[in-house]
């Protein structure tokens, strides 16, 4: 079973601070440092920069690869407001500014699927291409909801091993694959001082009201146009792939649908080697159809 720490031990990587627009972010880099282009990760609700400790060395062997721990989120810093969908967006084009890339390959899972759809809307310029990983933001479900406001704030009123292994393992089509070392983790940021405000807020987007005015559309993802793949599992928690083949149905120049089996909410944490040669050809295709033909 993979753990943090032997996935990135044997690679060159930077873990620190840099300040995005006031917020200081913690990040993680690897590969080449110097590049104005990067792969950037963005991670879902309540999470961080360590749902992707299995997929930064190999893409750092390819590209500037970075993991990012999003405004309230993890070890970055928590303004004392609700972070809704313009925040996040706002703070991903700061932290963008701030280390100097002019244009990412931006990878989102869950609400980080939400961020940077919106942020291609947004930003088109910055965007070289787009993979939405079980993303969020198109499918609005109460029961689904509730379901993740509750099982994230028992793990953190009532923050012990056992309630944040169980918000983990809805993550996973295999509860064997929540490691000890990922539950400890998550465990040390739910108990930082100020955390259940932080995680209030964070919930805010569970809300019916104000998701409603942060939802993305059909209408709105034909704004979208980056070359986009979208990836959804065979038992996805927060919706059907359906919701996934709307995405695809919806913006120009998006990919087949790939539906990842044996996978729930982390695919490129369940079946690493598969998301990532999956990925990577991606990545590599958008590279290659840049180039101008000689």
């Amino acid at each position: 079973m993979a753990l943090l720490w032997p996935e990135i031990a044997g690679g060159e990587l930077t873990l620190g601070y840099v300040d995005a627009g006031g917020v200081r972010t913690r990040h993680v880099e690897a590969g080449d440092t110097d590049a104005d282009e990067a792969v950037i990760f963005v991670h879902g609700t309540g999470g961080h920069l360590e749902a992707f400790t299995r997929n930064l060395l190999p893409h750092a062997e390819h590209f500037r690869t970075i993991a990012l721990d999003m405004v309230g989120h993890g070890f970055s810093d928590k303004p004392d407001h609700d972070y809704e969908i313009a925040h996040y967006v706002k703070h991903l084009l700061d932290f963008c500014d701030a280390k100097g890339i002019a244009r990412a390959h931006l990878h989102g899972e869950s609400l980080g699927g939400w961020i940077v759809a919106q942020f291609a809307i947004d930003h088109p310029d910055r965007v070289a291409s787009l993979t939405l990983n079980t993303a969020g933001g198109l499918n609005t479900d109460p029961k689904v909801m509730q379901r993740v406001y509750d099982v994230t704030m028992k793990a953190v009123r009532e923050a012990s091993p056992e309630t944040v292994r169980a918000r983990l393992e809805w993550l996973m089509n295999e509860p064997s694959r929540v490691t000890d070392d990922l539950v400890e983790l998550r465990l040390k940021i739910y108990t930082q001082p100020g955390f259940e405000r932080a995680m209030e807020h964070i919930l805010c987007l569970q809300d019916m009201d104000i998701r409603m005015r942060n939802v993305l559309t059909d209408e709105s993802l034909t704004a979208i146009s980056a070359p986009t793949l979208v990836v959804w599992t065979d038992h996805d928690p927060t919706a059907p792939t359906e919701t996934g083949q709307r995405f695809v149905d919806a913006i120009p120049n998006a990919e087949p649908l790939v539906v990842m089996t044996d996978c729930a909410h982390w695919p490129q944490w369940e079946k690493a080697d598969e998301f990532n040669s999956l990925h990577l050809d991606f990545l590599h295709k958008v590279g290659a159809a840049a180039v101008p033909a000689e």
